[in-house]
């Protein structure tokens, strides 16, 4: 195994052992990790592949490890980021099912997982908020997907809808922002 896949597995395994909750909890330290420390990714290829990871089907987590993986390591690089994503998980969980099982009643451990959560939340929402600014995502665009969601939850409209209407209002704003281009290079 090479210096490369080396450093693709241990990078990967390194921010599998160390984040709780979940996929999304990673995020920041991927980020952290292969566009500001091991420049693997630039940060507008970081949110791109982000987008993609998160439409494709399965965790996350694993996706991104595969999209990055492939970028620093192609098809090989794509075994030793799945690997480190995927080992730390399977080896934790293995630890906690023989364990857990006498303590899972004890309250202070409920009382820790409940504590755990608002930790999460800041952990994913601080390093979104900072890629959003990055792409242009302002206080105005944060809007879109919260009216999206209280005309889900609130007044019922059914989500195809709504996407519908997001694809359909993009497509007229990417239009509109064209027509604003060739006109300031006309002038």
């Amino acid at each position: 195994m090479t210096n490369k896949y080396w450093q693709i597995f241990n990078t990967f395994f390194k921010i599998g052992a160390f984040t709780l909750g979940g996929g999304y909890a990673m995020i920041p330290l991927i980020q952290k990790e292969v566009v500001d420390k091991r420049k693997w990714l630039e940060e507008n290829e970081f949110v791109e592949m982000l987008a993609i990871a998160q439409s494709s089907p399965g965790p996350i987590a694993l996706n991104t490890a595969i999209f990055v993986g492939y970028k620093a390591g192609g098809i090989k690089g794509v075994w030793f980021s799945s690997l480190g994503t995927i080992l730390p998980s399977f080896i934790i969980i293995l630890a906690v099912a023989m364990i857990f099982t006498d303590f899972k009643d004890n309250p202070g451990v409920e009382r820790v997982f409940r504590g755990i959560r608002p930790a999460v939340v800041a952990l994913i929402a601080a390093p979104l908020w900072k890629m959003g600014k990055s792409v242009g995502i302002t206080y105005k665009t944060v809007c879109i997907p919260f009216v999206a969601a209280l005309l889900i939850w609130l007044v019922g409209v059914s989500p195809v809808i709504i996407i519908i209407a997001a694809l359909i209002g993009g497509l007229i704003w990417k239009e509109i922002q064209t027509r604003k281009i060739l006109k300031n290079k006309n002038l």
